[in-house]
């Protein structure tokens, strides 16, 4: 599974502080490193890391923090096959 924020995001920010693994959760339009690179993956709304993100194992029994803090519920799982 992978945890992505989708286009519903309305930038509030409430979900960046509340990350349990700090810097997987970015705003739009800024860059992360990764592998000596500077990357960004969206310019219009926040965004998960998916290589920093641990979607809140040993963090929270729910695995789903995310939902107590984002007011339009913009995060969701994907399963990659």
């Amino acid at each position: 599974m992978a945890t992505k924020i989708t286009e519903e995001c309305i930038n509030c920010g409430a979900c960046e502080p509340e990350c349990a693994r700090i810097l997987a959760i970015y705003s739009s339009g800024t860059s992360y490193e990764f592998m000596e690179r500077h990357l960004t993956l969206s310019l219009r709304f926040y965004y998960i890391v998916p290589e920093k993100c641990t979607e809140c194992v040993r963090s929270f029994r729910s695995g789903a923090m995310w939902r107590r803090f984002c007011p339009v519920d913009a995060v969701y799982r994907i399963q990659i096959m």
